[in-house]
């Protein structure tokens, strides 16, 4: 087989792959915003998170009904770094600091983190190793977020929660992307058993702490019911999923550097933060670095 026809049945994969995780900022970066918008309702965390899971568990209720909620043939440690890492932990920790942060921050400290931790969860704990071109995009991304980081310290006090809450939700988000690529689970799998345990926690802790739904308008109950539950909780998590298995663990959170660009920009034009040539510069620089770490700057043989 020529390596000419090699590449054409790979293709479709990667570009599926692509569109996965570009998918999957974009719906991140309205998430942050839409989160960040919360704190001025009476939305809690508890009750976002009861929209955020309970949509997708209802919209995904037939495969986990198959698989069961605990599947034949899929370790519980991963099972359990899945659910918390990209399920009911991992919301509560990241809107409890989102509600503290601008939208700007967020984006900084949680989505320039993630792929940086999945990175070095791939090399010092799976024994990854990543070429030199992907080192070098890596560190393209370290260099925008510092200049956002810098930008925003420069004008804005942020409280430690930001600072300690949003990198482990980067960690956490890390661990589940390592632990969903070696489950064996596909990413519709994977999201449905996410949703239904997640769910299962929260609807928990609304029975014990009480939920402020009835009290929201109309319009952030529909705000949120399309950001969080079917945007973030059901296609977001399909779509990265997707570009896990097709792209990898570390590639596809590569893309993650997207985020905190996008929520700067999104936060200066609908949340009235200010955008400067700091803001810029970290675009150019974070966008050449997910270029490089993700492959799609490298020709494919």
């Amino acid at each position: 087989m020529t390596s000419f026809s090699i590449a054409n049945q790979k293709s479709p994969s990667l570009i599926a792959g692509y569109a996965g995780a570009t998918v999957t900022v974009l719906i991140w970066a309205t998430w942050l915003l839409a989160t960040r918008h919360s704190a001025a309702t009476p939305l809690g965390s508890i009750d976002i998170g009861l929209i955020r899971y309970g949509i997708p568990a209802l919209a995904l209720s037939p495969v986990w009904l198959k698989t069961g909620l605990l599947p034949k043939g899929v370790a519980l440690h991963l099972l359990a770094l899945m659910v918390s890492g990209a399920g009911a932990v991992f919301f509560l920790v990241t809107t409890l600091a989102i509600h503290a942060t601008p939208a700007g921050s967020s984006g900084i400290l949680l989505g320039g983190s993630m792929p940086l931790a999945t990175a070095l969860i791939g090399i010092f704990i799976f024994g990854e190793r990543p070429d030199i071109t992907r080192k070098l995009g890596l560190a393209a991304i370290v260099c925008g977020v510092l200049i956002l980081l810098v930008q925003s310290l420069s004008d804005a006090s942020l409280p430690w929660t930001s600072f300690v809450l949003l990198p482990a939700g980067a960690v956490l988000w890390a661990s589940y992307t390592h632990a969903f690529r070696r489950s064996g689970l596909t990413a519709v799998q994977a999201s449905a058993l996410i949703a239904i345990w997640s769910f299962l926690i929260i609807a928990a802790l609304a029975a014990g702490f009480g939920t402020s739904l009835t009290r929201a308008s109309a319009g952030d109950l529909g705000l949120q019911l399309v950001s969080q539950g079917i945007l973030s909780g059901l296609v977001a998590m399909v779509a990265y999923g997707t570009a896990v298995r097709t792209l990898g663990g570390t590639q596809a959170a590569a893309f993650t550097a997207i985020t905190p660009v996008l929520a700067t920009l999104g936060g200066g034009f609908l949340l009235g933060e200010e955008i400067g040539l700091a803001e810029i510069a970290a675009a150019v620089i974070t966008g050449i670095g997910v270029a490089l770490s993700t492959g799609i700057a490298v020709r494919h043989r």
